[in-house]
């Protein structure tokens, strides 16, 4: 009973979905001599795109720039970010692919095993997250921005969940369909880059981080349980850092 159980386990952990490319995966487009996927180009030129809009500050006012990693500002910028990966990745889902926003992970997938492995995650993290709080470096970073509970919920829903979409949702699973499982490793590469200037400790975490998210969400083919355990574990961490002073 005990060798049948561990064997399902086991299974779950490396079963590997199928992501077969469809015809329009398939298509290519010769540029220089190039013959590109034409989905998972656009797909990597659209996330370059709103990565640089984003980084630039491009549509945030200058008194809301003034203000710095202030909650109001972070809130400001979480609904500049549902705009541009979420809301831009999934118009051109839907109106240049012409495709299902759940073949890009906007779906529950898998749910027994999403929720099952982002709850452990979220148990394992806890601790973790609780001591890293304590650590002077990560005070000094996000103290400043600190606000009640709730309000850290919304504006991380807002943030996370449409950085889910873009970099392990409309990324990964045009990359899946283009590269196979390396697209993975490649959609995790630009996440890394958006964590530069955080404490050290996050920054150097977010490479097996981002792959431990990428692989959960290849397992079950849906974002919802990488961007809960997400916006869990940073809520967390923000709150139990608490106001500056």
């Amino acid at each position: 009973m005990s060798g049948g159980f561990a064997e399902r386990v086991r299974s779950g952990f490396t079963a590997a979905p199928a992501y077969p490319p469809s015809d329009a995966d398939r298509r290519t487009v010769r540029i220089a001599g190039l013959d590109l996927p034409l989905l998972a180009t656009t797909a990597i030129a659209v996330a370059v795109f709103v990565l640089l809009f984003d980084f630039t500050r491009t549509f945030i006012p200058e008194p809301v720039q003034d203000l710095g990693r202030a909650a109001p500002a972070i809130r400001y910028n979480a609904i500049e970010r549902a705009i541009l990966f979420g809301l831009i990745p999934l118009l051109v889902v839907v109106f240049a692919f012409r495709d299902r926003p759940s073949a890009y992970g906007l779906r529950l997938g898998d749910w027994r095993w999403g929720a099952g492995l982002a709850g452990l995650g979220c148990l394992v993290m806890t601790p973790l997250v609780l001591i890293l709080a304590a650590q002077p470096d990560f005070r000094d970073y996000y103290a400043i921005s600190w606000a009640p509970t709730g309000d850290l919920l919304l504006t991380y829903i807002l943030d996370l969940a449409s950085a889910e979409f873009l970099f392990r949702g409309f990324l990964l699973f045009a990359l899946l369909r283009a590269m196979g499982p390396i697209g993975l490793v490649v959609a995790t590469i630009p996440f890394v880059f958006v964590h530069l200037g955080k404490p050290e400790v996050e920054l150097f975490s977010t490479m097996l981080g981002g792959l431990v998210f990428g692989w959960l969400n290849w397992r079950t083919g849906s974002i919802v349980w990488s961007a809960a355990a997400h916006i869990y574990i940073l809520t967390l961490a923000v709150a139990a850092v608490g106001p500056p002073g």
